[in-house]
């Protein structure tokens, strides 16, 4: 039988994940600073709206009034879909501290409380009838407590599945680091996307690896990709190639 896929918008990328990312996968998506996580988020729920799929972004480290002006920087104004209730974003940010964020229909309190937390979320959800979802980042549910990483992410992952939601966990890693963000997280989720930056020879190289996705088989080469002022751009048929302190990019 064949699965259900979601396509994730991003040119490239399910050509890697032979078709798209399997209908209601958690999927982590790891990357130090500067790699275009966020973007990547963004990018995979303005496709969804355009497809008339409901989504919800809950933002943990970034204003709500920020998130739509950097969105609408690449095209994606999602303020008309907000007014048509095709998405919402979750306001884990401010904690209702100004005049903004009184305007904010979701307002997480405290991210401390979490059960609060997966209230909201799930309210946010329900009352849309979400069918994408992406937290950012997830690490900051976590980050004083990492012992807890794992159970947060399963929590999550009861929710979000449960509900029938495709989702995208953005989860930060320091510049070398070579986890994903938290001890366990990476059993705990359904896939795993890394982005790197890496310098080589004075440049800095973007490129994209899967390391698993259940529900599908998928490309185990590392691939370089571009941030355009479109968004994210994958390239399927190269493959980035470390040799020693060098780097090779070459077609398969």
């Amino acid at each position: 039988m064949a699965i259900k896929r979601v396509e994730s918008g991003i040119p490239g990328l399910d050509e890697i994940l032979h078709g798209g990312i399997p209908y209601r996968n958690i999927v982590l998506l790891s990357g130090g600073p500067g790699t275009g996580k966020s973007i990547f988020g963004q990018q995979f729920l303005f496709h969804g709206l355009k497809r008339e799929e409901p989504g919800v972004l809950v933002t943990l480290e970034e204003h709500p009034v920020q998130v739509r002006i950097n969105m609408s920087q690449f095209g994606w104004d999602v303020r008309p879909y907000e007014e048509k209730g095709l998405f919402a974003i979750v306001d884990a940010f401010t904690g209702g501290i100004g005049e903004a964020a009184k305007r904010e229909r979701y307002v997480v309190r405290s991210i401390d409380d979490f059960p609060s937390f997966i209230d909201i979320v799930r309210e946010a959800i329900k009352d849309l009838g979400a069918q994408r979802v992406v937290i950012d980042s997830v690490t900051t549910l976590y980050l004083t407590k990492p012992v807890v990483a794992r159970s947060v992410v399963m929590q999550l992952k009861r929710v979000l599945s449960g509900l029938g939601c495709t989702s995208i966990l953005v989860s930060q890693i320091s510049v070398g680091e070579r986890g994903f963000g938290g001890p366990g997280v990476e059993h705990a989720a359904d896939g795993i996307i890394r982005l790197d930056l890496d310098e080589i020879e004075g440049e800095l190289r973007r490129s994209l690896i899967v390391w698993k996705m259940r529900g599908t088989s998928h490309s185990m080469r590392r691939h370089p990709f571009d941030i355009t002022d479109k968004g994210l751009v994958v390239y399927p048929n190269k493959v980035l190639k470390f040799r020693g302190p060098k780097v090779y990019i070459g077609g398969e």
